[in-house]
């Protein structure tokens, strides 16, 4: 097993790719740390990959919006587990619109979420990974932040903004053997394409080379690799996982 016995945090972890991050580390052997805005959905998925992996799991309310729910989820996980080996940050919401139409309210809630909340995460995971000299953080980013799209100004400056964290803190982190790396996934299957037509899936296909839509099966394989010490030397990094899309 590439990770067991080792505590992992999976921010927005309660359904969709954060949940198959969560159930890929735990059949791996690693405990997992569920947290979610909705804590319902949460402690279900917490339950559920405790019995079907037979790991340890908790369940932590938090907005990673808010520094001081960061800091809590930190503190809760330690006083469950003792020590965090790996921290993923997936929470994110979309708030898509065209720049001559979106509001400051689209604007801002994206960037909270999406930038300042993978921000506050690090920030509250820092002091005790600095301590250990060790860990894994995984930044979920995406493609649009590397080429951009029309209709999301927010989401791809976010994005973009989550890429360049990234490569700063593996600068600052590494002398402490804190990998920090990130993962820029394409179209994906998720909850959110389910609700399209199968004529815009279509179209989406089509600017694909391999022309599918990805599964989420395929962020959590790249994750596992970024949180196992198959990637030890590997630090500053974006993996693209998106067919062929952006090269």
């Amino acid at each position: 097993m590439k990770l067991k016995d080792q505590v992992a945090v999976i921010t927005g972890s309660a359904q969709g790719i954060g949940k198959t991050i969560a159930e890929t580390f735990a059949k791996e052997g690693a405990n997992i740390v569920i947290t979610d805005i909705n804590i319902e959905k949460a402690q279900a998925t917490a339950d559920e990959i405790k019995s079907k992996y037979n790991v340890e799991t908790i369940a932590i309310a938090s907005n990673v919006t808010k520094l001081s729910d960061c800091e809590n989820l930190i503190a809760k996980t330690l006083d469950k587990f003792q020590k965090i080996d790996i921290l993923v940050n997936n929470a994110g919401i979309t708030k898509d619109n065209l720049v001559l139409r979106m509001t400051e309210q689209e604007w801002d809630a994206v960037i909270s979420v999406n930038l300042k909340g993978v921000f506050n995460s690090i920030k509250a995971v820092t002091r005790t990974m600095f301590k250990q000299r060790h860990g894994r953080i995984i930044n979920i980013a995406s493609v649009v932040g590397i080429m951009g799209n029309p209709g999301q100004a927010n989401y791809s400056a976010s994005k973009g903004g989550v890429i360049a964290l990234t490569k700063t803190c593996a600068k600052e982190f590494s002398s402490r053997n804190i990998l920090v790396n990130a993962i820029a996934p394409g179209f994906i299957k998720t909850a959110m394409t389910d609700a399209l037509s199968d004529e815009v899936k279509a179209k989406y296909a089509e600017v694909i080379p391999l022309k599918r839509l990805g599964e989420a099966q395929d962020i959590a394989n790249s994750a596992l690799f970024l949180a196992s010490e198959d990637s030890s030397y590997i630090t500053g990094n974006v993996i693209n996982v998106n067919g062929g899309m952006y090269m």
